[in-house]
């Protein structure tokens, strides 16, 4: 098999933080790394569960028209996001107002129920507003020149 493109990047020296990971025609691929690679613990997964309730909602609702994809690595170090027609600094911008969102967020987890999802029972709304604090620290500053790997 071919080696795609993700394995190619060296995760020894990737941080926290927001990246763009592949362009593939207009399509652009947002690696958004809330854990250093090879550095456990990594994301638990009803916490991750939740930030992909939350995140994916609230970018879809915010950019109906240019999300394509929010989920999480399988490497439970991070999240993806997929957009279209969406400039840099929309991307950066939507990035650090979701996380800020999950940071604060009250009520009930989007999508949440039995009938809307196939594993509602599992979700970590506490832990997933951790996570997303220490992202809303690590991206503060962060700008569009910061987005390359």
């Amino acid at each position: 098999m071919n080696k795609i493109k993700s394995f190619e990047v060296d995760h020894d020296k990737l941080e926290k933080g927001a990246y763009i990971s592949r362009i593939d025609g207009d399509i652009f691929t947002y690696d958004i790394r809330m854990i250093k690679p090879n550095t456990p613990p990594y994301i638990k997964v009803p916490a991750a569960h939740t930030i992909e309730h939350i995140f994916a909602t609230f970018a879809r609702d915010k950019y109906p028209e240019n999300i394509i994809y929010v989920g999480p690595m399988g490497c439970r170090t991070g999240f993806y996001l997929l957009t279209r027609d969406l400039p840099h600094e929309k991307a950066l911008e939507l990035i650090k107002e979701s996380m800020k969102l999950i940071s604060e967020f009250e009520g009930a987890i989007p999508g949440a129920t039995r009938k809307e999802c196939g594993n509602y029972l599992e979700h970590d709304l506490e832990k997933a507003k951790s996570y997303a604090r220490d992202m809303v620290e690590v991206l503060r500053d962060w700008r569009v020149e910061d987005l390359d790997y």
